[in-house]
């Protein structure tokens, strides 16, 4: 399909896992892709993986904990692609810690990653998505915005923030042809996932493996959720057959979620 033909998607946080996933969908719809990492072997890895597929690709590191790299990164993807006409805002979680044992360091830590980098692309790209009267901007978000996931204190106060951001953001842009939406991820098999098993792991006692199979088990569907399937929704959102849906936060997490959507 071709229906992104001509528009340039920056992802950030694309070397791996649902960033990688997004990316991939997105050149399957002809967009031009930009991927982003702070860099390094898996960056040239994810690069050469989706360029091997076709379409036009390139890989920019930068660290979007740092405002001026994020400016040097967009100015980047405009002088290799071309203006920035889809924003897929991914940042890495931050540490697993239980909210009693939070302090001031592990909050300025965690803010840039979380949170900041996503207004601060957000001003980057806006002014030309307005001017151009097309834009879709999607944060990766995570469904512990909706509900809190034990010892993930940083992550559930600061991934509501990112909605309440964007739901903001959403109205303010609505009538300018920018669209603005997020998706929820519940339990996926990526890296991150892995990562915070072996975590919980250390901390309890259990068995890394026996805790990943344990939280499939937890989800009504009855496993993980592979990248690709929150892939092809982050594409969706971005998608002409979206332009009538904004400031929405969708779940895509396998019934998960035990509240009221």
């Amino acid at each position: 399909m071709t229906v992104l033909k001509d528009r340039v998607a920056l992802v950030t946080g694309s070397s791996s896992g649902l960033g990688f996933a997004a990316a991939r969908a997105l050149l399957d719809l002809g967009a031009r892709v930009a991927l982003n990492s702070r860099g390094g072997d898996k960056l040239e890895a994810a690069h050469r993986a989706l360029a091997a597929g076709g379409g036009e690709v390139v890989a920019i590191p930068a660290d979007i904990r740092q405002p001026e790299e994020l400016e040097d990164l967009v100015n980047e993807v405009e002088e290799h692609l071309g203006a920035v006409d889809i924003l897929v805002a991914n940042g890495g979680g931050p540490r697993v810690k239980p909210a009693v044992e939070l302090d001031e360091a592990d909050w300025q830590e965690a803010l840039p990653l979380a949170f900041l980098f996503v207004p601060r692309l957000c001003r980057l790209v806006l002014p030309g998505m307005r001017r151009r009267g097309w834009g879709r901007i999607v944060a990766i978000n995570s469904v512990s915005a909706r509900q809190p996931i034990p010892s993930l204190a940083l992550s559930n106060a600061l991934r509501p923030a990112v909605l309440g951001y964007l739901k903001t953001l959403a109205l303010e842009v609505a009538a300018d042809g920018v669209t603005v939406n997020s998706v929820l991820p519940g339990y996926t098999r990526t890296e991150r996932q892995e990562e915070l098993a072996a975590q919980l792991a250390r901390q309890t006692g259990q068995d890394a493996d026996e805790i990943l199979a344990n939280q499939g088990r937890d989800v009504p569907i009855g496993r993980m959720a592979d990248p690709s399937e929150i892939g092809e929704v982050i594409a969706f959102l971005c998608s002409p057959s979206a332009s009538y849906l904004t400031g929405q936060a969708i779940p895509v997490e396998g019934g998960y979620l035990k509240g009221l959507p």
